[in-house]
């Protein structure tokens, strides 16, 4: 997966918005005013690119026990955040279900006024 392929996954999520909330490097998506990936520009550029994402936290500790490139969320909550990091092994098919199972868990913590809103969006 590259910067592109990224960007287009997480933006073909129903509700989902780019951002850069904290710099010009670091790139958000969020669903519902919640973040759920982040991402630094820069270490793309490097090629030592990564992502912040939310887990649950059971299943957090699970995926860091079981993958190298799975760490606690950097600069995060490490109980609900992992940072994975791209050309470890994690395959692109396990990035993409981290990256749904992220927007899942901040999509149903929102209010269901707003999930009922972003259901009836097109994308």
């Amino acid at each position: 997966m590259d910067i592109q392929q990224l960007y287009e996954f997480c933006l073909n999520k129903k509700g989902v918005t780019e951002h850069f909330p904290f710099d010009e490097d670091t790139l958000v998506f969020k669903v519902g005013g919640k973040m759920f990936c982040l991402t630094s520009l820069s270490e793309w550029e490097k090629g030592t690119p990564s992502l912040n994402l939310k887990c649950d936290p059971e299943r957090a500790l699970e995926l860091r026990a079981e993958y190298e490139a799975i760490e606690p969320g950097y600069h995060m909550s490490k109980v609900h955040w992992n940072t994975v990091r791209f050309h470890g092994d994690v395959s692109d098919k396990m990035m993409c279900e981290l990256i749904n199972h992220s927007y899942e868990l901040v999509f149903k913590s929102l209010t269901k006024k707003l999930q009922q809103e972003i259901q009836e969006l097109e994308n």
